[in-house]
């Protein structure tokens, strides 16, 4: 029988830089922070799901990364402000904490546990880096080619071209999406766009000094149904940080169910 879960408690923090982060607190226990990827904030279907399973047994924070939802997004922009973001997160947690990031959001939550004992575990949905050649090619400004379409008011065309190059979307179907009720939604957080390319680096390489600094317990998450270049990802990470666990969740794909990734988080996290 499911246990009830309290509805989730609004916080905020201020991060190094002056910023308002703002994030959503479900259940209470050890302390787990959830990492977004592209296009989604606190509240997502797919995190708040993982929160609210998790909720009976942690206390669970869900937080809208700089430039999405409620939270501010002080100028200029730099990957190094989004790791304050987390550690502020983290230190509202209570100051030490498990992270789980998905998709983009993993290659942030890998930056910020680099060499930082506030975070205990990771675990880590399909990082987006490219380690061969069936990866899709970016250019190696593309952040930069990003941020000048947003100010320049082509958020439109900043979507569409990264969900193309970087996520291997149809042109036919992205033409399609254009139509639908959630598009505006996808052209508000265009700008953080070039923010995902930042925090991945030029042509999403693999960042090895950064996963030689990751010592906490690891587990990396891939999706049987995932493309090829995102599994040779997930196994790359695995072997550059030393005794991480990796698992392929049948019947999955990059935009993972959360009852699929629950299972998984909680065996991982109450491990001793």
């Amino acid at each position: 029988m499911s246990q009830a879960v309290e509805a989730p408690v609004t916080g905020r923090v201020t991060s190094k830089d002056g910023t308002t982060i703002v994030f959503d607190r479900y259940g209470a226990g050890p302390a787990i922070v959830l990492v977004h990827g592209a296009f989604t904030a606190r509240g997502h279907a797919t995190l708040a799901g993982v929160a609210t399973a998790l909720a009976p047994w942690f206390a669970v924070f869900d937080y809208d990364r700089r430039g999405r939802g409620d939270s501010g997004d002080t100028a200029p922009y730099a990957v190094e402000r989004e790791v304050e973001d987390l550690a502020a997160v983290i230190e509202a947690a209570g100051g030490t904490a498990m992270v789980f990031g998905g998709s983009s959001g993993a290659a942030l939550a890998l930056r910020a546990a680099a060499g930082n004992p506030a975070v205990s575990k990771l675990a880590l949905w399909e990082p987006p880096y490219h380690v061969d050649d069936s990866a899709p090619t970016l250019p190696p400004d593309f952040a930069e080619q990003l941020g000048t379409l947003v100010r320049t008011g082509r958020r439109g065309e900043a979507v569409s071209r990264f969900m193309v190059e970087a996520a291997e979307a149809p042109p036919e179907a992205v033409a399609a999406m254009r139509a639908q009720p959630s598009w505006p939604q996808m052209e508000a957080l265009a700008h953080t766009l070039a923010y995902e390319a930042a925090v991945l680096g030029p042509g999403n390489a693999l960042p090895t000094r950064v996963l030689a600094a990751v010592e906490q317990p690891t587990l990396v998450l891939n999706g049987e149904h995932s493309a090829g270049w995102m599994a040779s990802a997930g196994l790359a990470v695995a072997a550059a940080v030393p005794g991480t666990v990796h698992r392929v969740l049948e019947g999955q794909a990059h935009n993972v169910a959360p009852e699929a990734l629950v299972p998984e988080l909680l065996e991982f996290f109450v491990a001793g």
